[in-house]
């Protein structure tokens, strides 16, 4: 005698194997989603860590050469002060330009996840409708 099917158990027992089922599926899918994500979050945390250390070799250089210009302007020759200036404005400019690049990784990197929080705050919002109904 199948007690199961008597009590009504086994339509209720099926229902939550599909529902485990699914929910595992779901998971897998979103842990995917999120290694994807990871992945390209890495990347930009490798340039992120690349441009941090190229700028701080520019900043030491451009200091340096900022002090060299200084000390030069008191020479005597006219020339020297120009290309020591010369030379401190250009790497200057070298550190601004990797600064700038520098800012926009990091602003990029506040979307890091963006999908899979979405994703997951669409699965919750339909869970709770079920857990209503």
């Amino acid at each position: 005698m199948n007690w199961a099917a008597l009590l009504g158990i086994s339509g209720w027992t099926a229902r939550w194997r599909t529902l485990v089922t699914e929910g595992a599926l779901a998971a897998e899918d979103r842990l995917a989603l999120a290694r994807l994500e990871w992945e390209g979050h890495r990347h930009h945390l490798v340039w992120l860590v690349l441009l941090l250390v190229l700028f701080g070799a520019l900043l030491l250089v451009a200091l340096l050469l900022l002090s060299a210009a200084v000390l030069v302007q008191f020479w005597d020759t006219p020339q020297r002060v120009t290309v020591a200036w010369s030379l401190a404005g250009a790497w200057g400019v070298a550190c601004v330009l990797v600064l700038a690049r520098l800012v926009a990784l990091a602003r990029q990197a506040r979307n890091v996840f963006a999908l899979t929080r979405r994703e997951l705050a669409q699965d919750w919002q339909v869970l709770k409708g079920q857990l209503r109904d």
